[in-house]
């Protein structure tokens, strides 16, 4: 039997979160995977973000209604992420499932997600949307040249998008929550510690409330903190920028440097100025850029990522039950 820690960051989730619990009681008695596997939900950790309406009242009713929901309180808002976290550490289970607050997301698809996790001996499983969010057109279109192009430049990892709908292996969800840092973006910090990730499809639901706890202003600075958390490479694509625009500044002033001798700048001074601006623009980018490195080094260590981290044979496990499963496979 798999036992299952699902994490649920509630901000504003006075009006959907007991229908979200309630579609985990059942998981809670045993279920089991498409492909066989028995697993139960051994407790909901529902952590408070400080919202501003009832949803600690909520919580609270749903704590006292089921032994396994344990509410987790945060002094202050923190965000969804830092939320989340806090979630993971306070975890218990062999598989922790991280899912919205409100409804959007099916608790039905942890199976599905499992199957996938044992399948292709992934330790980090994220759901895949087949449908567009419930957004509206902007949104939905800025999401997609995030996740599509924005990502892979930043973090490096292709194929697999971000979602807050994850299945994650306990151990290393608890060992990112011990060297996650403040404002570090959770989906950076599990790609430090964990390689072996998957996608599995699932379809999303309408949300159970008006969707007003993501502002422009929210969103931006969600964005924002994937961009300073995702280590050296935005520096480094700082750094092959200065490169180009000092060859391209070289190539440049060979070109007017042969115009200035064939006579066809009529312009005195115009040649130097040119080649001066270009070649030494390109020198500053470029020498910022490696100034850049030095502070990313320094960024990596005060948001506590880590130089390795020992774990179990979590792996070799997966991959064993994996070729199993593929070998008896009829």
């Amino acid at each position: 039997m798999i036992g299952v820690s699902v994490v649920i960051p509630v901000y504003a989730g006075a009006q959907t979160i007991a229908a979200v619990v309630a579609e985990l009681e059942p998981l809670v008695l045993g279920a089991v995977t498409p492909d066989g596997r028995p697993f139960r939900v051994i407790e909901a950790v529902l952590v408070w973000d400080h919202g501003n309406d009832d949803s600690p009242l909520a919580m609270q009713a749903l704590a006292e209604r089921y032994d396994w929901v344990r509410p987790v309180w945060l002094s202050r808002n923190f965000g969804q992420h830092p939320a989340t976290t806090a979630g993971l550490a306070a975890s218990k289970g062999e598989w922790v499932v991280t899912i919205d607050e409100d409804g959007q997301q099916n608790p039905a698809d942890i199976g599905a997600m499992l199957d996938t996790a044992y399948n292709q001996a992934a330790l980090l499983v994220y759901a895949a949307p087949q449908n567009p969010p419930p957004h509206n057109f902007l949104r939905n279109a800025a999401s997609r040249f995030v996740k599509r192009s924005l990502l892979p430049a930043l973090t490096g990892r292709k194929g697999v998008e971000f979602n807050s709908f994850r299945l994650i292996h306990g151990e290393h969800a608890r060992a990112v929550a011990a060297y996650c840092g403040p404002g570090v973006y959770l989906d950076v910090a599990l790609g430090w510690l964990i390689s072996d990730v998957a996608a599995c499809p699932v379809y999303l639901r309408s949300e159970g409330r008006e969707a007003r706890s993501y502002t422009p202003r929210r969103l931006m600075s969600h964005l924002w903190r994937l961009v300073l958390s995702s280590g050296n490479r935005p520096l480094r694509i700082v750094s092959a920028l200065g490169f180009i625009v000092a060859l391209g500044g070289f190539v440049y002033a060979i070109i007017v440097a042969v115009q200035r001798i064939q006579g066809d700048i009529p312009v005195a001074g115009w040649t130097s100025l040119l080649v001066a601006l270009l070649l030494i623009g390109g020198l500053i980018l470029m020498a910022l850029g490696v100034i850049a490195e030095y502070l990313g080094m320094a960024a990596s260590m005060s948001m506590g990522r880590p130089l390795f981290v020992i774990t179990s044979d979590a792996t070799v496990r997966l991959r064993a039950e994996r070729n199993a499963y593929l070998g008896n496979r009829p």
